[in-house]
């Protein structure tokens, strides 16, 4: 179902773990207790946060979230979250468990949010510094120093 702590060690923190599984299951949300607790109190912070990592800054945090809000004040804020998580699996070829991504959005969204954004992070990606701080980051980690030409030898 997921892969465990030595497996998650081992990976390259841009390759992050191979496609294919979750790094974390769906209720491991204390896991990492600071998005757990942050979840619970405002999860339109956490899923905008997650939206503009997963849309690669496409849709920024603030408009997911307000979105996000919006509609779980109607009741419905399902509806659109669980597109995230679709997009979330696309990427990382992500089987869909437990059940259908709807299903997961409607009965457990703080669960699905906490465990989405605990996917992105173990993948290397920190979505609490938003699409730009994590392309500035990859971008810093792909640089290669300039090559310095030897001086004279005696």
């Amino acid at each position: 179902m997921y892969n465990s702590e030595a497996n998650k060690a081992a990976q390259s923190p841009y390759n992050g773990p191979p496609t294919g599984a979750w790094t974390t299951g769906l209720c491991g949300c204390f896991e990492d207790v600071g998005s757990c607790c942050m979840t619970c109190c405002c999860p339109c912070i956490i899923f905008g946060q997650n939206a503009e990592v997963v849309d690669k800054g496409r849709t920024s945090c603030a408009f997911a979230g307000m979105i996000f809000y919006a509609l779980s004040y109607c009741g419905i804020g399902c509806l659109y979250s669980y597109t995230y998580r679709s997009k979330l699996r696309g990427l990382y070829s992500l089987p869909e468990e437990p059940c259908m991504d709807l299903c997961v959005h409607c009965w457990c969204p703080t669960c699905a949010i906490c465990q989405e954004y605990r996917e992105l992070k173990n993948r290397g990606l920190d979505p609490s510094i938003g699409w730009s701080g994590n392309e500035e980051k990859m971008n810093r980690g792909n640089q290669v120093p300039p090559n310095v030409a030897l001086g004279m030898t005696r």
